[in-house]
């Protein structure tokens, strides 16, 4: 079986590369921009979500604009970090909504997350009633964003 990324052609990639800069760009618009027609543009799309290649569509929405103040990253320590430890407690942190991001890690953590609270008064509320409190969770260790420098999507080449 190959990979999906065999099964992309550079048509494909063109086409994500628009997409992932800005996801509105009607689908005849990108067929006008490879000279391609939009049937053309529909079918690659369907393929790549067949493929797993593409899910969903997003929007970026500025957290800040909408009350969100603090952004943190925090490092929890689970005391089973074993797969069964870590899969339980992704359970649990998926009922936390503040929790916008959650990576299985190597190094010092066993989860990294990061998330996007109102205030420090949420924030405390999060670490100290949702996430400390989840069976398994040993500790945490939380480091507050004072600015994102960079997002981007990733280089599609």
């Amino acid at each position: 079986m190959s990979s999906p990324n065999s099964q992309i052609d550079n048509v494909d990639k063109a086409i994500l590369s628009i997409l992932a800069e800005d996801a509105s760009v009607p689908y005849t618009e990108i067929a006008k921009r490879l000279v391609v027609s939009p049937g053309t543009i529909h079918v690659r799309m369907k393929k790549m979500q067949e493929l797993g290649v593409v899910h969903g569509s997003h929007i970026a929405v500025n957290p800040q604009k909408i009350g969100y103040d603090i952004c943190a990253f925090i490092g929890i320590f689970i005391d089973n970090a074993g797969i069964h430890g870590y899969s339980d407690a992704v359970k649990k942190m998926q009922e936390v909504p503040e929790i916008v991001e959650l990576h299985y890690t190597t190094g010092v953590y066993s989860m990294f997350a990061k998330v996007m609270c109102r205030d420090t008064e949420n924030l405390r509320k999060v670490l100290n009633e949702r996430i400390r409190t989840i069976p398994g969770v040993h500790r945490t260790e939380t480091f507050l964003s004072l600015e994102e420098s960079i997002r981007r999507p990733v280089k599609i080449e």
